[in-house]
């Protein structure tokens, strides 16, 4: 294989190990005991997929930057955390418990949110032409996601395959268990994790830099904040990074709620990976054309339309089902562009500083935030025993629109001046 194959493979296997449990995991954890499901409630959700992935998130910098770029080469760390991250999915499946369920939840993001630095530190390392070279690699992680998200329901939870229209596109009669073998999901993962830790031997070698960390680097980012344009970039983004955690927190159960059977709720929103690898594809050109203010500001107000067509739920499914595609925009455009106006106004030596303080913040701080909001609203409009979908959703889409009218006036844009001076 050449060296850019066994990157793009890479990238397959990094995000293809998340997306095969991930869509369908809170589903499995909502769903009554009765169901085939765990019982869980909104806050323990909340807590299990928000909490331990913020901790994950503010530990990935001193596992991936401190011990992996200065002691080992990267491949191996790499190798090392996949696999342990895939024996910790393996047994979280067969935990029925909470705490259990929670515990392993916050081991696993411990050792599997460093590895999506350390993937793109190994990409960047051996790339001759990364603004060429980087995009056509990446989007395999992408396609990655698609391939596990479509490959579990199809092989485990389905029988009598045959083609439709309208997405999920490959549908099949559900066996009968189906909602008990979603935790089989978590499973697969940790099938792919522990191939994924093999293929890391075939990887380029990239040796430990042993003067990788500037130590005034993380003093020097956080000068940013003397920016104004940065300063509303992280207030929006975090407020954004909520809402995005409740996306996956809260998708999967609604799907269910409206008709959606339990084998078509990963498929179904993998309509918003196929829309991201088109919104990449024309990012650089937007951003050139239009600016990243405006280009980040529709990226947020995709937010606000995609939660208020989820609020109206009396629409047909397959109309919920095609508005995953605003998750292509709302990714792409928010949060790809939000990175790259980072880096643009960081000084080249401490970019890299930046950019993990700026994911500390949105990664670390949205996820536990969204997880406890998430619950909050979930028993807030919780009447009788019913959930009622509709104004959880809207609300969600007024912060979304809120935050979009924030930016949208108070960011004013620094790279040009940044050029200038």
């Amino acid at each position: 294989m050449s060296k850019n194959s066994r990157l793009g493979t890479m990238m397959f296997l990094q995000y293809a190990l998340w997306g095969a449990w991930l869509p369908v995991t809170a589903r499995y954890l909502s769903a009554s005991v009765a169901e085939g499901g765990l019982g869980f409630s909104g806050s323990e959700i909340g807590m299990i997929l928000g909490l331990a992935g913020s901790i994950g998130a503010v530990a990935a910098p001193f596992i991936a930057g401190q011990i992996a770029d200065r002691y080992f080469s990267t491949e191996r760390i790499l190798a090392a955390l996949v696999i342990i991250g895939g024996v910790v999915k393996w047994i979280t499946a067969y935990q029925t418990d909470y705490s259990a369920w929670l515990i392993l939840s916050i081991v696993y993001s411990v050792v599997y949110m460093p590895t999506l630095a350390l993937s793109n530190s190994i990409t960047f390392a051996h790339m001759k032409d990364p603004d060429s070279d980087f995009p056509k690699i990446r989007v395999w992680g992408t396609i990655g996601w698609i391939a596990a998200s479509w490959a579990f329901p199809m092989i485990w939870l389905q029988t009598d395959l045959h083609f439709q229209w309208m997405p999920p596109f490959i549908v099949g009669p559900e066996v009968a268990n189906v909602t008990s073998r979603l935790a089989d999901a978590l499973i697969f993962s940790g099938v792919i994790s522990v191939a994924y830790g093999v293929f890391c031997f075939m990887l380029p070698h990239t040796p430990p830099k042993k003067d990788a960390v500037e130590k005034l680097a993380f003093k020097k980012a956080f000068e940013l904040f003397n920016q104004t344009s940065f300063t509303i970039l992280v207030v929006a983004s975090l407020t954004v990074s909520i809402i995005h955690q409740i996306y996956f927190l809260q998708t999967g159960p609604f799907l269910s709620s409206i008709g959606l059977k339990d084998s078509q709720i990963g498929p179904a929103m993998t309509v918003g990976q196929f829309a991201e690898i088109a919104a990449m594809a024309y990012l650089g050109f937007f951003l050139k054309r239009f600016g990243f203010r405006n280009v980040i500001f529709l990226g947020v107000l995709a937010y606000a339309a995609r939660y208020a067509v989820f609020g109206t739920v009396t629409l047909p499914i397959w109309i919920m089902v095609v508005s995953q595609a605003f998750h292509g925009i709302c990714y792409a455009f928010f949060f790809a562009g939000a990175y790259i106006y980072v880096d643009k106004i960081a000084d080249e030596d401490v970019r890299h500083s930046a950019q993990t303080v700026f994911g500390i913040i949105i990664l670390g701080g949205g996820p536990v935030i969204g997880g406890w909001l998430s619950g909050y609203l979930q028993e807030t409009f919780t009447q009788g025993g019913v959930f009622n979908y509709s104004p959880f959703w809207y609300t969600l889409s007024a912060v979304g629109f809120v935050t979009a009218l924030f930016f949208g006036f108070m960011f004013k844009e620094q790279v040009e001046e940044r050029a200038a001076a």
